[in-house]
This record gives C-alpha cells, structure tokens and sequence, in this order.
C-alpha cells in the first residue's frame, strides 16, 4: 500500500528531481532530514507537505492522505483543515555573507594628454584615487587607468576610466593596457588596445582610430592586464 513516503518520492520524481539529494538542496533542507521522510523513517506533517508541494508543484493534502482537495470535497462529511487551503508561501529569504559598504579605493593613472596613439606614461604617477568595482575589490593590485584621445572610440571614450585585472588571463579579442618599455632606463608608456596576440616575438594589439595594428618587440613589454570594466568615475 502506498504511504506518505511513496507519494513524496512519486511527486520529486515528476518534479524532474532524480535523488533525494537534489531535492534537499533545492529546498535547502539536509538530506538526511528529507530522506528519512521520503524513505518513511519519520513522519511528516502539513507544514512540510506544504513546503513539499509548493517545491514538487503538488497537492499538500495528497502528499498526506493520497487524496487531492477536490476529492475529499465529494466525500459527505469530510473536513478539510483549514490550514491547508490556500497554500502557505514559504518564506525564500536566504542569509548572505555580509555586504562590506566601505570597499577600498584604487589609484588611476594617466595624464591630461595622451600621444599619437592614446599612450601615456605610465611613471607611477596617481591622478586621483576612485571606489573599486565590485568584481575588482578583493583583486591585488588593481588600478585604472583614465583614456585619453579617441584612439579606441567608440569603445572608449576621451576621459573614461578603465578598471584593470591584473590577475586575470588575457585572451584573443580582449581589451588590455599594455605597458612598454622602449629603452632600458626609458620611460614606460601605457597602450589601451584590443589584444591580438603575444608570442616569444612579439605583441600585436589593434586600435580604432585611426584603424591599424600596433607591434610591439617581446622584450619591450613589461606587462598586458585585461580592462575588467570602464566607464565615468
């Protein structure tokens, strides 16, 4: 004869949940606390059998008697709880990790006015300081870099703010500050470029304005980040 545990099994099953451990993780409860109601090992009530049913998109009542609210309705006599019509929501709250408000601050550098090419250099120099994204607030060593010229419109415009991912794999197609070096004691200029490639040889990164590729020797480069994000300070 089937009881309260079958017809929980029966309703997760059509639920399109194939164990009970994915049932309990959708309903955030533990496994062995789900399970030990769908293998009859302890018994359940109403509130779960509503918990149950909102989440397996069944009858409440079913799951506890193997009736549905209409057929106990036609049966003279029967009374039917008022607890169970309608379905009580379920509270779907969950408890987060803390969000810190404060974040940290992280230098931009640049200058006013950039080269031919929208390079600037990069001397270590701190523009101002702004708030780091979020998917840049735990990241070392992350900074911005402010555009200058229109070298990359419409990607970037003049003034905007490039957050960088020093950390993160650059790829084919991606957007990157590229840092060189041209003689030993020179300068390092700063290029806001779309990556093309970077071998033993060379570095290839692509501009807008005018449209060319620019082509740096290997050992000229001192670092290519990935452009996380840009936008308006």
């Amino acid at each position: 004869m089937e009881n309260k545990g079958d017809r929980l099994r029966d309703a997760r099953l059509a639920a399109g949940f194939r164990t009970a451990k994915a049932a309990a993780d959708a309903l955030g409860m533990r496994p062995t606390t789900y399970g030990a109601h769908e293998n009859g090992q302890n018994d359940f009530g109403i509130d779960e059998a509503q918990i149950y049913a909102k989440k397996f998109s069944t009858d409440p009542l079913w799951l506890l008697t193997g009736q549905t609210v209409s057929q106990k309705t036609a049966i003279a006599g029967d009374f039917i709880p008022s607890n169970i019509i309608p379905l009580r929501e379920v509270p779907n709250a969950e408890i987060r990790e803390k969000v810190d408000t404060q974040g940290h601050r992280i230098p931009v550098y640049g200058q006013a006015v950039g080269g031919v090419d929208g390079e600037f250099i990069m001397n270590g120099s701190v523009l101002y300081e702004v708030m780091a994204p979020p998917n840049l607030s735990k990241i070392s060593g992350a900074y911005a870099v402010s555009i200058a010229g229109d070298s990359m419109y419409p990607r970037y415009e003049d003034g905007e703010i490039a957050f960088i991912d020093p950390s993160r794999r650059v790829r084919k197609g991606d957007y990157v500050v590229a840092q060189i070096r041209y003689e030993e004691e020179g300068p390092i200029l700063a290029f806001v470029k779309k990556f093309v490639r970077h071998n033993n040889d060379e570095l290839v990164l692509e501009q807008f304005n005018p449209p060319k590729e620019l082509t740096f020797p290997h050992h000229n480069v001192v670092s290519v980040h990935y452009v996380a994000m840009a936008g308006n300070a």
